[in-house]
């Protein structure tokens, strides 16, 4: 048994791919609705952790909370003290681009901020973490083979909920390649790195700031599924070529 300040579990239990979802009712639905005898693994301070399986491979899923700093804790714990080898952070995201509509899936290539996470953390001015390559070929090959179209390329990490911004000033400094903005991909992607481990970003576009648009529940009920099946069946594939490499 591993007991941190923010997690307590067997680390038999812990997969070594994790899927990251920043609510713990998303957490607990993927695991009642997509995996097979999952149990709970996780209920400190109420994030959820739950390890079942999906076509006979383990999995685990983990909520993150929701900004930087929540994310950082619960994937520097599991890399650092459960040996989990890759992440994939399954969420939702707003639109700046008006080429990336609501309901699409954008596979973060880099995660790019203002913030000093990486400062506080180790002492260095980093605005600019990038995703797993190797992962991330993995999940764009597996979404073209689910006939899903993902959109594939930079993103902002924020550290404040755009709606209650009172200013708009920062996106005039955001780079004109962003395809979203979320809050937890730059600490997960730099623990990773730091690690030397795996980590992607799988993004649902629940709202587009530019033409106000916004998904309803249902839509995103949908679009999260999509999501989900193609997080789900990386995992899978990705343990069967480590299985045939093995042999």
């Amino acid at each position: 048994m591993i007991e941190t300040p923010h997690m307590k579990t067997d680390k038999s239990l812990v997969a070594k791919t994790v899927l990251m979802a920043g609510d713990p009712n998303r957490t607990k639905f993927i695991a009642d609705n997509f995996l097979e005898n999952a149990v709970l693994i996780n209920d400190v301070r109420g994030m959820l952790g739950y390890t079942g399986y999906y076509k006979n491979t383990k999995v685990t899923i983990m909520t993150s909370g929701m900004g930087m700093p929540s994310m950082g804790i619960y994937a520097y714990e599991l890399y650092k003290f459960f040996d989990v080898e890759n992440i994939i952070r399954i969420g939702s995201a707003g639109s700046f681009n008006k080429d990336v509509e609501i309901m699409d899936i954008v596979l973060s290539s880099c995660s790019y901020t203002e913030g000093n996470f990486a400062y506080n953390f180790s002492n260095k001015k980093c605005f600019s973490a990038e995703s797993s390559s190797e992962l991330d070929e993995l999940i764009i090959k597996k979404a073209k083979e689910l006939k899903l179209n993902i959109k594939y390329g930079k993103t902002f990490c924020a550290e404040c909920f755009d709606p209650y911004l009172e200013t708009d000033e920062y996106r005039k400094r955001m780079p004109d390649d962003i395809l979203a903005v979320e809050m937890e991909a730059f600490s997960l992607f730099y623990l990773a790195k730091y690690f030397n481990r795996k980590a992607s970003c799988l993004l649902t576009i629940s709202d587009n700031i530019i033409n106000k648009k916004a998904i309803t529940a249902e839509e995103r009920s949908k679009a999260l599924t999509d999501m989900i099946t193609l997080a789900l069946e990386v995992v899978k594939w990705n343990w069967l070529k480590k299985q045939k490499k093995q042999c």
